[in-house]
């Protein structure tokens, strides 16, 4: 059976962590040096940081971050967003990172994906989708965090990177992410039938039962984990919190913290562990 990986993933925008609920209405929940920290000695497989206002200004402004948490964190960084060029993705993986994650480049410039798992290797080269569902039931993929149309089926997309050789490809829902309400099953198996590289699954985990659920029927290999982690770090860390970092009025009041049932790295794994799923502990 394959070893399954949870990743936590911290969307940053600045020099702030942040969420949202359809990859839209950001809050700022703190410094991402120390939710990357809590989760490095929870146990996390990998970390997955995506710039996620990057795509607006045509740069990826994550390099001191990274640079700063490869020092002290040991496991694979994949860094995302606004990655538009070979050049782009050698400064990234200069700074630390050990994957990039392509996005709107790939889209507008499928040869770049060719170059550069030439050039870097394809376990290098990981490629997002970020899937809606339309109203016929089609399932489009979007760039921009969510709000650039392209009309690209999802699956036509998921297949030619497959052909490509990409190293792994991420599948969120936009529709399900940062709502709680568990992983579009429909969306993520079908992708999943349809390649052979390793599939990612991100978007819509609201508690640890909605993983094994994901990875079973779903055929992920890995889940990439933003809310039900972050809103667990905040719960065990808000006596050490200061005033003056995230957006303490949100925080405090926990608006939509109800949707969702926290829980640790530890918890996630022991649970994978009583369902039979194997996992690195």
């Amino acid at each position: 059976m394959k070893t399954v990986r949870i990743i936590p993933r911290l969307d940053i925008k600045g020099p702030n962590l942040v969420k949202g609920i359809h990859l839209e209405g950001l809050r700022v929940l703190g410094k991402p040096s120390d939710f990357a920290k809590f989760y490095y000695e929870q146990g996390a497989d990998e970390l997955m940081f995506m710039d996620v206002v990057a795509s607006l200004y045509e740069r990826n402004s994550l390099h001191d971050i990274i640079s700063e948490t490869a020092k002290s964190i040991f496991i694979p960084i994949t860094v995302g967003g606004g990655l538009r060029s070979i050049s782009d993705i050698k400064e990234v993986l200069r700074a630390g990172a050990d994957k990039v994650c392509l996005n709107t480049a790939a889209i507008n410039n499928p040869q770049l994906i060719k170059d550069a798992t030439r050039m870097f290797g394809s376990s290098t080269i990981v490629v997002a989708i970020e899937a809606i569902k339309e109203q016929n039931g089609q399932y489009l993929a979007y760039t921009d965090n969510g709000r650039e149309h392209t009309g690209l089926d999802v699956f036509e997309w998921a297949q030619r990177l497959d052909d490509m050789r990409v190293g792994e490809i991420v599948i969120t829902s936009v529709d399900k992410e940062g709502t709680g309400e568990g992983f579009d099953l429909e969306l993520i198996s079908k992708v999943s039938s349809l390649i052979s590289v390793p599939l990612i699954a991100h978007g819509g985990a609201g508690k640890k039962e909605h993983i094994p659920v994901v990875i079973k029927e779903g055929k992920a290999d890995a889940v990439a984990l933003g809310s039900l982690l972050h809103y667990q770090f905040i719960k065990e860390n808000e006596s050490q919190k200061s005033d003056k970092e995230g957006n303490t009025e949100f925080l405090q009041q926990k608006r939509n913290f109800h949707i969702f049932e926290p829980c640790s790295l530890n918890d996630i794994k022991s649970y994978l562990v009583d369902n039979k799923i194997e996992c690195r502990i």
